[in-house]
């Protein structure tokens, strides 16, 4: 018998790795995600626009918040896909995009996925896995301007809503296919 999922059971993650459209797309397919939202952190303004974020003055990241069911999917199962789709050995830069919007970042929502975070960056980093050093800058979510700050209607589900728009086909839609085959056990049944 299948119990109906508690909403105190989810756990959050935050995570920036370039345009939230990309993160985005990706985390609406992972088996065990309960919901994904495209937005900003980090930063000092209260409530930014995306105009002020692409500004470059906010000190704001393009980020998605993913709640997440850990019975089914744990955190670092969703780092392990978070570092797979994007480039995390930039400063500031994802392909193409750049600005310290985009920059490579954890922004943890316990002390546990701080350690878990810290602790894979640290293993990757000893192992050579990205063949040069992790610069995903890692840190506690805050709870003032620089907490999270959901973007604009038009940012949410970009990719489902515009596949065919210029970046997505370039940009998003190779970062989804990687996932797909990478992670092809991880994929959910069902549309979220």
């Amino acid at each position: 018998m299948n119990t109906p999922l508690s909403i105190k059971t989810l756990e959050t993650a935050v995570l920036g790795g370039g345009c939230f459209w990309c993160l985005e797309a990706v985390f609406l397919e992972v088996e065990g995600v309960h919901s994904v939202v495209s937005g900003y952190a980090g930063g000092q303004v209260t409530n930014p626009s995306y105009e002020q974020v692409c500004g470059k003055r906010t000190g704001h990241v393009e980020v998605v918040r993913v709640e997440f069911d850990p019975v089914r999917i744990s955190f670092t199962e969703l780092l392990e896909i978070f570092f797979v789709i994007h480039d995390p050995t930039t400063m500031d830069r994802q392909g193409a995009d750049s600005g310290p919007q985009y920059r490579s970042a954890i922004y943890a929502t316990t002390s546990e996925q701080l350690e878990q975070s810290r602790a894979m960056i640290t293993q990757f980093n000893t192992d050579r896995v990205f063949g040069a050093n992790v610069v995903t800058q890692v840190g506690l979510l805050g709870q003032g301007a620089d907490r999270f700050w959901s973007a604009e209607p038009e940012h949410q589900r970009y990719f489902e809503r515009n596949p065919y728009q210029g970046y997505c086909t370039y940009v998003v839609a190779p970062k989804v296919e990687k996932f797909r085959q990478t992670f092809a056990r991880r994929r959910r049944r069902v549309p979220l």
